[in-house]
This record gives structure tokens, C-alpha cells and sequence, in this order.
């Protein structure tokens, strides 16, 4: 079709007049008074280490209980051997 040009945009058709003139305008930039800070001399932080003889601490996490496990775990027990029974008792039937 030489009668179409082989450059386009993009598959999407062109905008509209309205959005093209909002997105022409460049945006206002608002710049923000900066709040004045008072000087006063910065004091040296006083560092206190803790004594050599004190044992580091540890910290242990704590207990987590799952009180629910015990009841799945029997449940889908439950439910496994069900399902091995009705196997085994589909083998033998079909065979």
C-alpha cells in the first residue's frame, strides 16, 4: 500500500486536542521557603562503654505454639489411609 505512510506513532490514535494542549504546558515549579535554623555549637556526644566484665546479652526468640498441628496431622492421616484403602480396594476389584 504505497498510498499509506510506513511511520506511525503508534497503534493508538493521535490525541485529542484538549490533551494535547495539557500535556504541552510545561509544570510550574514551587519553590518552598527554607525554614531558618538558629546556630548553636554542636557538643561533643559523651560515648560510655559498657564495662568488660558484663556478659553480652542474648536474645532468645520467643516459643512459638502451634496448637492446631496435632489435629491436622491426625485429620490428614485420616484422610491418607482412607484414600490407600480405597485404592487397594479399586486395584483389586478392577484387576
Amino acid at each position: 500500500m504505497p498510498s499509506k505512510s510506513s511511520r506511525k506513532k503508534g497503534k493508538y490514535s493521535p490525541q485529542s486536542k484538549k490533551k494535547k494542549s495539557r500535556s504541552s504546558r510545561p509544570a510550574a515549579v514551587v519553590a518552598q521557603p527554607v525554614a531558618e535554623e538558629s546556630q548553636k555549637p554542636v557538643e561533643p556526644a559523651s560515648v560510655s562503654a559498657a564495662p568488660a566484665e558484663a556478659p553480652a546479652q542474648t536474645i532468645r526468640p520467643a516459643a512459638v505454639q502451634y496448637p492446631f498441628v496435632a489435629a491436622e496431622l491426625r485429620t490428614i492421616g485420616i484422610l491418607a489411609s482412607i484414600m490407600i484403602v480405597i485404592l487397594v480396594v479399586l486395584a483389586l476389584f478392577l484387576a
